[in-house]
């Protein structure tokens, strides 16, 4: 895929979270990485990163755990690309060189430049919160079934 490794999970326990969110409080990093099938201590520092940058909250404690407010649910999934990758996904190179321009371009530069935009469009046009009826319904999936 496009996404790193911890972007890929980071996608994933957001998603995960926000579907969660809607039926009980908190969820717990090992739920969470169940829920995605994820590493427990992987996924934890990759929540810690979303909740530093406010894509997810967290409270400390026993009846502590992750969650997705209303605010939270308007980011997109571009919001997520860039706090995990940055922005190499939406202005990268296709073979990965850092002198790759309009004036200096790669030889996949300008077929590259239209699914960099087609990417960048349905990421940015994406809202976190838009997936739980389809996970709900089942007809959606976070992890290998």
């Amino acid at each position: 895929m496009f996404f790193s490794k911890t972007c890929e999970y980071a996608i994933r326990a957001v998603l995960f979270i926000a579907n969660r969110s809607e039926d009980a409080p908190k969820a717990g990093i090992q739920e969470i990485a169940q829920g995605i099938d994820s590493p427990g201590h992987f996924i934890a520092k990759i929540l810690q990163v979303l909740v530093r940058n406010g894509l997810i909250q967290s409270t400390k404690g026993p009846n502590g755990g992750f969650y997705i407010d209303s605010q939270n649910r308007q980011y997109t999934l571009a919001d997520i690309v860039k706090v995990v990758d940055g922005e190499r996904l939406f202005k990268g190179c296709g073979l990965g060189l850092s002198q790759c321009s309009e004036t200096k371009p790669c030889p996949l530069h300008e077929s590259f430049k239209g699914i960099r935009q087609q990417i960048y469009e349905t990421l940015t046009s994406t809202k976190i919160g838009e997936f739980n009826e389809a996970l709900n319904q089942g007809l959606q999936y976070l992890k290998e079934r």
